[in-house]
């Protein structure tokens, strides 16, 4: 028996355009990729439609699954995904958004790559293996002989996925694994052990607490040699095709992220060959580490835009007290200021992806921005994703709490790119580092805000304080947190001035650096184009 008519439901969020973004296309061909428009316009495309959004959900309720030893009781320390997780792979892997731009001349290249990691979210944990992938050819460039080995197979747009010696295969993956019990962020507390060999490898004995994605078939890793703490490359299979004895302990019961295996490992006696020399080992994985906060920013930016647009779409389409969501004045305030955080946070990313190809290029200005300029991104957006992914969620009222939204996964998603590659202190302690010891870090971030003067007497304002701020010595460390924000948002506000939206620009520098905002979102003041604003958040289905 009938009981109840069913109305006023949304319809899903599928067949939609992920890549159908102002602020992300503009930014494409402002940065110098607009040749890519399409290749980006065909993965939102594919990234929206209802197979993918599938493959993610199945992803996540299907975690992976460790196997350490085969019925016979081998040791064989293998990792079990669902077939959905490997279609996510083989799609991003033949899109390039691993480590192809590295085998790509065009200017742009790794704005392309930016803009399709943004794009190709049905499923946040599979981007890990992807990340590492990518950020690991500029470290591995400090060993010429074992780049030109394995660079091209890290590069190639093939997904080969299985334990096999890496030269045979038709692509790789790579890993980094860095973290220790003892020390967590204070890496050089590391314990593992490299023992020499006549010739030429090490052989390494220890044990690493977080290594993602134990399945990749190499993983840059840090050991204590005779030199000191040094970077080394690790595969899971050796040339002779037998198994590295590098035991996988157990996989990590994770807040979020699940469908991305994270492991705990145990080195015993493991072959290795050295990156870089000896005793330097942090700074050779530092360009691996810079690269992949890179991606924690547009990882915290895609997440963002995905909360924004499934709050808009929900509002558009349900009503409450007689009208639609949108049309009511509260809710209009709300989703305006999660789309003006939302936008920022994209125009940011891709000025970082466009001085991350520059500085591939051998721009020195550009590195110098990047080196800022990439922390202080990474401490902010990363920050400000938790906070913008519950507020997104609370649009959808009760229904966003239920699994079935794709909301709760958002949401558990949030707080991760905030502490992967450095937790916030990590961050903003690492930009007075900059600033310390690099004095044409600031001049470029001062030049860059300063293509905005004039144009904004509240962005004038807050680049003027932020300045005093630093120039203040005092509890400059104890303020380190508070000097980072500020730098963040006038970064931003310079951008979106130069090149947002002026409705967004505008109730940006009120909001953000003027203070005429409340403690939550949608306590924006009045006088705001909430129609601009939340248009360019509303998806459009085909």
């Amino acid at each position: 028996m009938t009981t109840h008519e069913v109305f006023n439901q949304v319809p899903p969020l599928v067949d939609h355009d992920t890549a159908d973004d102002a602020a992300l296309l503009d930014g494409l061909a402002r940065e110098g990729a607009g040749w890519a428009t399409g290749e980006v316009r065909e993965l939102g495309r594919l990234a929206g439609s209802e197979p993918a959004i599938e493959h993610g959900r199945l992803a996540n309720e299907h975690p992976p699954v460790l196997r350490t030893h085969d019925r016979y009781g081998h040791r064989i320390d293998e990792v079990e995904f669902h077939p959905s997780w490997h279609d996510l792979m083989r799609t991003a892997v033949a899109h390039g958004l691993h480590a192809a731009p590295w085998a790509d001349d065009r200017v742009g290249a790794h704005v392309a790559r930016a803009a399709k990691f943004y794009t190709w979210r049905p499923d946040a944990g599979h981007g890990c293996p992807i990340s590492m992938t990518y950020a690991a050819v500029p470290a591995l460039r400090h060993a010429p002989d074992l780049a030109a080995r394995y660079e091209p197979l890290l590069t190639a747009t093939a997904y080969d996925f299985g334990l096999r010696t890496p030269l045979t295969k038709r692509g790789l993956l790579a890993g980094m694994s860095m973290t220790e019990k003892q020390g967590g962020s204070d890496v050089r507390a590391n314990t593992t052990a490299a023992r020499p060999q006549p010739d030429g490898s090490y052989r390494l004995t220890g044990h690493k607490w977080f290594t993602s994605a134990p399945m990749c078939d190499v993983f840059l890793t840090l050991a204590q040699a005779p030199g000191g703490l040094t970077c080394f490359l690790l595969p899971r299979v050796l040339p002779d095709g037998s198994r590295n004895p590098m035991r996988l302990m157990r996989l990590k019961d994770k807040l979020g992220n699940r469908s991305n295996a994270s492991s705990e490992v145990e080195y015993d006696d493991a072959v290795a060959w050295r990156i870089g020399d000896e005793g330097r080992g942090v700074r050779t994985i530092i360009d691996m580490v810079n690269l992949t906060r890179l991606d924690c920013v547009i990882g915290a930016a895609a997440g963002m835009r995905q909360g924004v647009i499934t709050a808009a779409h929900h509002a558009a389409h349900r009503r409450a007290f007689g009208r639609y969501l949108v049309d009511q004045p509260l809710m209009r305030n709300v989703l305006a200021d999660l789309a003006v955080e939302s936008e920022a946070a994209t125009v940011l990313m891709m000025r970082l992806a466009g001085a991350t190809d520059r500085s591939a290029r051998g721009d020195a200005t550009e590195t110098a921005f990047k080196r800022i300029a990439l922390a202080v991104g990474k401490y902010w957006v990363c920050k400000r994703w938790p906070g913008h992914a519950a507020e997104a969620l609370e649009c959808l009222g009760g229904n966003g709490y239920v699994e079935e939204s794709g909301m709760p996964r958002l949401f558990r998603e949030s707080p991760l790119n905030s502490i992967w590659e450095g937790s916030g202190n990590v961050a903003a302690l690492d930009v007075l580092r900059a600033l310390a010891g690099q004095p044409e870090v600031m001049a470029a971030f001062q030049a860059e805000v300063e293509l905005a003067a004039g144009a904004d007497r509240r962005l004038d304002a807050a680049v003027r304080e932020v300045l005093a701020a630093l120039n203040d010595p005092a509890d400059l460390e104890m303020r380190a947190r508070r000097v980072v924000e500020q730098l963040a948002l006038v970064l931003q506000g310079a951008l979106l001035v130069r090149h947002g939206h002026p409705a967004v620009a505008d109730v940006f520098c009120a909001s953000r650096l003027a203070g005429d905002h409340g403690h939550a979102y949608g306590t924006l003041p009045p006088g705001v184009d909430f129609a601009a604003i939340i248009t360019r958040a509303t998806p459009k289905l085909t």
